[in-house]
């Protein structure tokens, strides 16, 4: 594995070291705060401790220290500081027209010898019908569900309401 070094200027650690003494913050940053005062091999720094050791006393794998070196080496401090978003995009499968043939069916007859739709039996008809490619059922409950919040904050499907 690459080794990554670390070195702190004197204000990077009075800031690192005020971070983890003072004021509330998300334990991660104050952890990685931590890990970075821990690993420093700059001037300022009076005794360098072993990532064994720093894992050991922070409760940590010695994998989160490797990757919050890297960070820090590769991209800075803040970087490490400030818990970056994920990058994945997830491409939606479904649109407001399937949605609305998947009300209309769950609100259709049931298939014969049953009481009312399951979201199996759902799921299955509208990959059946062609709306659409497949689908789960946690899929279906996740789009019948938003359907319910919609109706219950406009006041709607609700006979009994005043």
């Amino acid at each position: 594995m690459k080794k990554y070094i670390v070195t702190l200027s004197k204000e990077e650690r009075d800031s690192l070291r005020d971070l983890t003494f003072k004021g509330t913050h998300k334990s991660q940053k104050i952890l990685n705060a931590q890990i970075l005062l821990g690993c420093d091999e700059g001037e300022y720094q009076m005794e360098r401790s072993t990532n064994e050791e720093i894992a050991r006393v922070l409760g940590t794998s010695m994998r989160k220290i490797d990757r919050v070196k890297k960070r820090f080496v590769m991209e800075g401090m803040e970087a490490v500081l400030i818990k970056k978003k994920g990058s994945r995009v997830y491409e939606k499968k479904t649109d407001g027209d399937f949605e609305a043939h998947l009300v209309a069916l769950s609100c259709s007859e049931p298939p014969e010898g049953f009481s009312r739709w399951s979201l199996r039996m759902l799921a299955d008809k509208v990959v059946e019908l062609g709306y659409i490619d497949s689908i789960s059922h946690e899929a279906v409950r996740g789009i019948l569900k938003k359907r319910n919040k919609t109706l219950a904050k406009k006041g709607l499907g609700n006979s009994t309401r005043a």
